[in-house]
Order: C-alpha cells, then sequence, then structure tokens
C-alpha cells in the first residue's frame, strides 16, 4: 500500500473535490471546524484539525499556525516519530544532536468518509512517509455532545484506531524517548490553547505544570482566558494503557495525550490500537472539584 499512485497516499472525497470544511454543531450552535486538508508546506506537518473550537458562548478556545510554534494545528492527532517519519512538524530530535531540521516530514490525509452528520465525523486517513508510503491506516470518528446537567458545557470525543501494515511493525516515539531530557514526550493527541496569560493547570490534587506533566491521572483541566476576553475550562480525559499526560503552561498553553512518553510504542504488524479522547469545554472557571464532576459526567 502506498501512496505513489496518486490515490491512497492524498486526500480524496470531499477533500479534493474542494468542499467547504465541515463544522460540528451542538444544539444548533457551531462549535468546532474540522479542517480536512490543510494547504501547508511539509515541514509544518499537515494533517486534519479541529480550529476553531469554541465554547457554546463562542469563546475560541484553539489556536492554529502560532507564532511560536506555527506546526500547532488547533486540536489534532500527531506523533514526531513514526518508525522515523516525522508527523508533528518542525525541527526532529536527534540524540546527542538536538533538534535537526531533517527532510523526513510526511503528511497525514483523508482518504474517504464513513459518517459526516452535524453532530460526528467519521471518516479514514492514512499516515504517509516523505515518499507517500503508508505507515498506519486510521479510523478516526468525532463526535459533539451536549453535557446533561451543564448548559454551559460541551463534549467533544475523538475515537482512533490506528492499524500497522500486515507486512511491519510500527513504532511510535518522541523527543524524550530520543533522548531529550525535560519530560518533552509530547505526540498523539495534542490542543494547542489560546490564552492571553498562562493559564492554570491541575489534575486532582495535583497543581501546575511542573506537577502534572508526565502524570496518569484519569483527568487533566486548564483554565484560561481568550483574548477576547472570555473565560474556560477545558477537562481532557482518556488515557490509554501507558500513555502520559504532556501539558505546558509557561512556554505555551497545551495539553497532549502523549501515546511514547517515556518508551517507545509499538504497533505490531497487523495489528491495531484504539484509543478514545474526550474534552469537556466550559464557559466560566471551574474549580478542581467542579472539573472532576465533569470529568466523570463526561465519561
Amino acid at each position: 500500500m502506498n501512496g505513489r499512485d496518486g490515490t491512497l497516499g492524498r486526500a480524496t472525497d470531499d477533500a479534493s473535490e474542494g468542499r467547504a470544511d465541515p463544522h460540528l454543531l451542538v444544539g444548533g450552535t457551531p462549535v468546532a471546524r474540522y479542517v480536512l486538508a490543510p494547504d501547508l508546506d511539509a515541514e509544518h506537518g499537515p494533517r486534519p484539525y479541529l480550529h476553531p473550537v469554541r465554547t457554546l458562548a463562542g469563546t475560541p478556545v484553539t489556536d492554529a499556525l502560532p507564532a511560536d510554534h506555527v506546526w500547532h494545528l488547533g486540536a489534532s492527532v500527531a506523533v514526531q516519530d513514526v518508525a522515523g517519519t516525522n508527523l508533528w512538524g518542525g525541527r526532529t530530535y536527534v540524540r546527542d544532536v538536538g533538534y535537526t531540521w531533517r527532510g523526513d516530514h510526511g503528511r497525514i490525509v483523508h482518504v474517504g468518509w464513513e459518517e459526516r452528520t452535524p453532530d460526528r465525523l467519521d471518516h479514514r486517513l492514512h499516515w504517509c512517509d516523505p515518499a507517500g508510503d503508508v505507515l498506519l491506516s486510521e479510523q478516526r470518528t468525532i463526535s459533539a455532545s451536549a453535557v446533561s446537567g451543564h448548559p454551559s458545557a460541551w463534549r467533544l470525543d475523538l475515537a482512533s484506531t490506528l492499524t500497522a501494515p500486515a507486512e511491519r511493525d510500527i513504532v511510535l516515539g518522541s523527543p524524550a524517548t530520543n533522548g531529550r531530557p525535560g519530560g518533552a514526550g509530547y505526540g498523539g493527541f495534542f490542543w494547542r490553547a489560546v490564552a492571553t496569560e498562562p493559564p492554570e493547570v491541575f489534575a486532582a490534587e495535583l497543581t501546575g505544570e511542573e506537577a502534572v506533566n508526565g502524570c496518569d491521572r484519569p483527568w487533566v483541566a486548564l483554565r484560561g482566558q481568550a483574548p477576547e476576553g472570555g473565560a474556560y475550562t477545558l477537562v481532557f480525559s482518556g488515557l490509554g494503557p501507558g500513555d502520559r499526560w504532556f501539558v505546558r503552561t509557561t512556554m505555551y498553553p497545551g495539553v497532549c495525550v502523549a501515546y511514547a512518553f517515556a518508551r517507545t510504542l509499538t504497533i505490531p504488524a497487523g495489528t491495531s490500537r484504539h484509543g478514545r479522547h474526550q474534552v469537556i469545554v466550559v464557559d466560566g472557571r471551574l474549580d478542581p472539584e467542579g472539573a472532576a464532576g465533569l470529568a466523570a459526567a463526561g465519561g
């Protein structure tokens, strides 16, 4: 399976026909746009992403193409080391060398719809290396729904099944697994937030970036204020076996379900890895008790 014939390793269906990017709605309110086939340089890690994502009151809670890390694209699934291919964007961390620009950037492409409704997007994707060969096939479902009893909150669900080709194992890595110190095990389901000041992050009894980064608590909350002035809280859950939380608040605001935080992850040939991630998007500022309650309600 490869993309050199122009069929598997490139976008098809609605994306290639130039149709508008789909939007997710909750009760008729648009809450997220899904950029299906972004026209980006390979060095930015082209991939489908959600942006802008908004609260029900309209406050934006994602950032895309920010000047500090241009390859951060709203809410997306991206890994820096997929069998040696950079599908995150930016420079690649090389052991004993550091971050280096290399010709190793691939892309994640939409290849077909299974279902497309105002509150649910279900499609197939290919994770491709620089030559267009398919490293992983993905089945992804994204849905948006109201949270019962919480009129200021809605829930985003992203379910992903990654399948390795029949003939080879696929190893996922991160800058941390390639030798970078400092808990830089990013790569997975990543949310680049937007905030006027460094946001607050907490996970039950843990508070602050240093304490939360690398933990495996059931949920993490990010509390901030958008440039337009609206306060928001994002409550993340959905770690899989071996996953850890990667968080940043001082350098930039972001939360990631990291698939290879401290150790590489191998998807054996012909097998699949399943993940389901949830984010509850809330207008206003929640305390830890409120965030825990919403995480339980959303699960």
